[in-house]
């Protein structure tokens, strides 16, 4: 019987932050994302209303009402971003994430790109774009290696 091949530390990080996305309570876009350290998981999250409170599925999407376009006016939405959420449950159980790489199923918008430079995070694999330049300018300035990984 012949061996599956084993997958590289990034597709097997991506694929978690695909199956995370699933999770997703957003109406628009279903985003994962992975914080790990020396291959390590050391937190997730997914997009979708902070807890307790309802999710899009009951209210609707203001962004979706008001034709809002992508990447633009977070602050109409319920939601956290898959990032702020990996984010906040790493800080919530003490864990540190400097010096770790965000695995994503998209780019980070330009209010996840800030929080990521200011944890300290030094890389980010993703699976796909996000319409943010201004994101993408951020990263790179602040010298975080972004990689589109297929």
């Amino acid at each position: 019987m012949k061996e599956k091949s084993r997958p590289s530390w990034d597709e097997y990080f991506l694929s978690i932050a695909k199956l995370i996305s699933k999770r997703s309570t957003c109406l628009r876009r279903k985003v994962g994302a992975v914080l790990v350290k020396n291959k390590r998981v050391l937190a997730t999250g997914y997009n979708g209303a902070p807890s307790n409170i309802k999710h899009c599925k009951i209210t609707g999407c203001l962004r979706e009402k008001l034709e809002v376009p992508s990447g633009q006016r977070h602050e109409l939405c319920r939601g956290l971003h898959g990032e702020q959420n990996a984010l906040l449950q790493a800080a919530l159980h003490g864990v540190s994430v400097e010096g770790a790489k965000l695995y994503a199923v998209s780019q980070p918008c330009i209010i996840c790109a800030k929080m990521l430079i200011n944890a300290g995070i030094k890389e980010i694999v993703i699976a796909g774009r996000y319409p943010d330049k201004m994101a993408k300018d951020f990263l790179k300035e602040a010298r975080i290696r972004v990689r589109v990984f297929k």
